[in-house]
């Protein structure tokens, strides 16, 4: 079967920003002005939250390729013998540089590479002696399986990045480290989903539901406003791919309950516009899913009204792609309240 097209909203990658922010040390003062973010552009970034794993905003891209070139050149055996835990922590700082290049540029030997960093990193972070090290490099790991898996769909890595989730799990609590914990749930969630998706797997898709849920009982809209969104929507999404493959309209009432908290926290929030339309769309294609499920011609009228409004009102708040989208849409729910209607 065919899965409708979703949005899904991506955290900013706390990992990475830490990785930049403790190698700028590192690097001469003209890099370091490089890495500062271009603050003087006043449009809006429509594509930020929506580019995948590895969002940050502390710090310009142009540092990535300087910064993965100073820190591979310190990396030496001399280095790992005189000091093998800063050496560790350097490899897990590179992993998550690489990986970013890789997703910027869509480059599998980059994700390999940065694949390879963590796992050198733990092989002196181990669980036994250094468990919280252990646990977010075994994080670090699985959102690098997670984003390449995702962009080569690819069921083995996807699987591989739910193992290191799992794995970084066995040491983060809800009650003892509970940001942690609930980051890594909420990216389980989404390793789960994107598994799920290619495998075709109720089950899976199920379990991804109970990630989301799981990290919802520790998000709170004043601490983490973008992640209680996020987590909302990507739930809505989980619950309305289910729902096609179960052919179950009751799952599309779920996601749409999932899609209006989302809508909710983003505005009383007051969350970059871009956002509450990205889960409107969402929203709209979900209600879409359920007309054609129950052959609802009335609510089919409706949902081409929302799309038509939202392609008139808001065309300078869409990705170029997400236009297309909108555009099938409407046709899709104008051709479905004719045929009922007929």
């Amino acid at each position: 079967m065919k899965y409708s097209n979703i949005y899904i909203l991506y955290p900013v990658n706390r990992a990475l920003e830490n990785a930049i922010g403790e190698s700028l040390g590192l690097c001469s003062d003209d890099l370091i002005d490089a890495a500062a973010p271009d603050n003087s552009v006043t449009v809006a970034d429509i594509f930020f939250h929506t580019r995948g794993n590895y969002e940050q905003r502390s710090f310009s891209s142009n540092i990535l390729e300087p910064l993965h070139d100073v820190l591979e050149h310190i990396l030496t055996d001399e280095f790992h013998q005189q000091d093998p835990l800063a050496w560790a922590d350097v490899q897990n700082r590179l992993g998550n540089i690489l990986a970013a290049l890789g997703q910027r540029q869509a480059d599998v030997q980059c994700y390999e590479k940065a694949i390879a960093c963590f796992a050198q990193a733990m092989q002196e972070f181990t669980q036994e002696k250094y468990p919280l090290k252990w646990a977010a490099a075994q994080a670090n790991l699985g959102t690098a399986l997670q984003a390449l898996g995702r962009q080569e769909a690819e069921p083995k890595l996807l699987n591989k990045a739910v193992e290191a989730y799992t794995a970084a799990l066995l040491v983060y609590s809800k009650q003892e480290t509970p940001e942690e914990w609930m980051l890594v749930m909420h990216q389980l969630g989404a390793a789960l989903h994107s598994h799920g998706t290619l495998l075709k797997g109720n089950r899976t898709l199920q379990k991804s539901v109970v990630a989301y849920k799981n990290a919802l009982a520790l998000l709170d809209a004043d601490n983490y406003a973008f992640e209680l969104t996020a987590t909302h929507n990507n739930r809505g999404a989980v619950l309305q791919h289910l729902a096609e493959s179960e052919d179950n309209p009751e799952r599309i009432k779920e996601a749409l309950h999932s899609y209006e908290k989302a809508l909710t926290v983003c505005m009383e929030q007051q969350l970059p516009f871009h956002l509450a339309l990205i889960i409107r769309v969402n929203k709209a294609t979900a209600q879409n899913v359920l007309a054609e499920l129950t052959s609802d011609a009335v609510l089919a009228m409706d949902v081409a009204d929302e799309f038509e409004l939202i392609l008139e009102c808001f065309p300078h708040a869409l990705q170029p792609l997400c236009v297309k989208h909108c555009e099938a849409q409407l046709h899709q729910a104008r051709k479905l309240a004719g045929a009922s209607a007929a």
